[in-house]
């Protein structure tokens, strides 16, 4: 065996954030152990699809364009996306199993039918997701890791731009919201570099959000504690 593989045969990956809070809520047992296996997309996790089959999004959404939420948080504006395009299919991929109990919470309360969860790395997702099949792809309030050591933790790097640009189609939108300014820089210096243009031509185009935008809990706490949104838009070439 590789010593960069797992015995399952799955790549090393380091993963730095949490997988679990301290609290789950007996509602929230309940959204994990009785919605979330009929809402995942497939057979994603390495045990599962050792052969990494591409996931049939035909099957999962029947020809829809499909867009993808990367760490959806408690899961309001994946929901929100879901509610207000119904001819769209959406996967939401999270590690943190608490904002998937919520994020179940959230899905069940609006009977939404269009949308499927991956709990779990999205590395592991873009594994099988099928090339050039994502239309839309949301990256909201990434975790900043604000040390500067830490910066090689961050999404906007090319282990994750990689298969990203690999996984969407062209002229598909990346969109990225963040209050860090140190964020704003990487992003904008790493996502050009890997096959993205940066849509922006005056100030108003990363001031103002989408007009499609739910502002989260994450927004309305950097917004009470004097930090500035940032809204930058792309397009995969």
């Amino acid at each position: 065996m590789s010593k960069d593989r797992h015995p399952s045969g799955a790549p090393w990956r380091n993963f730095y954030g949490r997988f679990r809070g301290k609290t789950i809520r007996a509602a929230q047992h309940d959204y994990l152990e009785n919605d979330l296996a009929a809402l995942s997309p497939g057979a994603v996790s390495w045990e599962d699809n050792p052969d990494r089959i591409p996931l049939d999004l035909q099957a999962l959404f029947g020809g829809r364009d499909v867009w993808l939420e990367i760490g959806f948080g408690g899961g309001e504006h994946l929901v929100h996306m879901a509610e207000t395009y119904p001819e769209v299919g959406l996967i939401g991929c999270e590690p943190f199993v608490n904002g998937v109990a919520m994020l179940l919470g959230k899905i069940r309360k609006a009977e939404v039918e269009n949308l499927r969860v991956h709990p779990g790395d999205a590395r592991d997702l873009f594994d099988v997701l099928p090339d050039v099949s994502i239309s839309k792809v949301f990256l909201n309030y990434p975790d900043p890791w604000p040390k500067k050591r830490h910066h090689r933790r961050r999404f906007v790097t090319p282990e994750h731009l990689v298969p990203l640009h690999r996984v969407m189609r062209p002229g598909g939108e990346l969109r990225v919201a963040t209050d860090i300014p140190d964020y704003v820089r990487q992003t904008l210096e790493q996502v050009p570099r890997h096959g993205f243009d940066w849509l922006a031509e005056r100030p108003h185009d990363w001031r103002e959000p989408w007009k499609d935008w739910l502002s989260t809990r994450y927004e309305q706490k950097a917004l009470r504690e004097g930090r500035v949104p940032h809204y930058l838009t792309f397009h995969r070439l």
